[in-house]
C-alpha cells in the first residue's frame, strides 16, 4: 500500500483514497456544522468554500460533492432539495455538540 511507506520521523505520508474521502466528509461536516444555525450554505457557496481556489488544505469541488453524497446517505444531513440549502440533521447537530467540546 502507498501509506506503508512512511519510515520515521518527518517522512511524506501517502493517503489513501479512501483516507481522503473520510477527510473530505470530515471538513464538510465541520463546516456545516460550525456556524449552524446562524449560517446555512447552499451547494453551490459550499463547494466555493472547499475549493478556496486550489489552496493548500483545500478538498476541491469533486471531493466535496462525494462527501455531501456520503454524508447525506449516513443520514447526517439532509437530502438537498430544490432550494439547494445543505442542512445538517438533528443527529448531527447534537452529536457535533457533544464532540466538539473541550474537557
Amino acid at each position: 500500500m502507498a501509506d506503508e511507506k512512511s519510515t520515521g520521523p518527518g517522512a511524506a505520508r501517502f493517503l489513501t483514497t479512501y483516507d481522503e474521502d473520510e477527510h473530505a466528509q470530515a471538513v464538510v461536516f465541520h463546516l456545516v456544522l460550525e456556524f449552524h444555525p446562524g449560517v446555512t450554505y447552499t451547494r453551490r457557496e459550499l463547494m466555493l468554500e472547499l475549493g478556496g481556489g486550489g489552496g493548500p488544505g483545500y478538498i476541491g469541488f469533486d471531493a466535496g460533492q462525494r462527501a455531501l453524497r456520503e454524508l447525506v446517505g449516513a443520514g447526517l444531513l439532509h437530502p438537498i432539495g430544490e432550494d439547494e440549502m445543505v442542512r445538517p440533521t438533528r443527529a448531527a447537530v447534537r452529536c457535533f455538540e457533544l464532540t466538539d467540546r473541550d474537557f
